[in-house]
């Protein structure tokens, strides 16, 4: 993955949406470790969490960081019912 720059480029990141005990929207982008946000509503969660991630990328491109991690996925069994 190349350098984010303010070039018009379009990165795209995976993010899981997971509702928590107090029912909010938790967002995650698992390819930027740490990188978090939440909403009352899935819409809102999106939107922060693309905040997130811009902001992420930003201190990560300042810190000479890599952009991401790499993201694998695999595949198991489910328990059965």
């Amino acid at each position: 993955m190349s350098a984010h720059r303010r070039t018009g480029k379009r990165l795209k990141f995976v993010v899981t949406l997971e509702r928590d005990e107090a029912g909010w929207i938790v967002a995650e982008c698992p390819a930027l470790p740490g990188c978090l946000s939440q909403g009352r509503t899935e819409e809102e969660a999106l939107a922060n969490i693309r905040e997130a991630i811009e902001g992420s990328l930003e201190v990560r491109r300042e810190l000479g960081l890599p952009l991401s991690i790499r993201v694998a996925e695999v595949e198991v069994e489910s328990p059965a019912a």
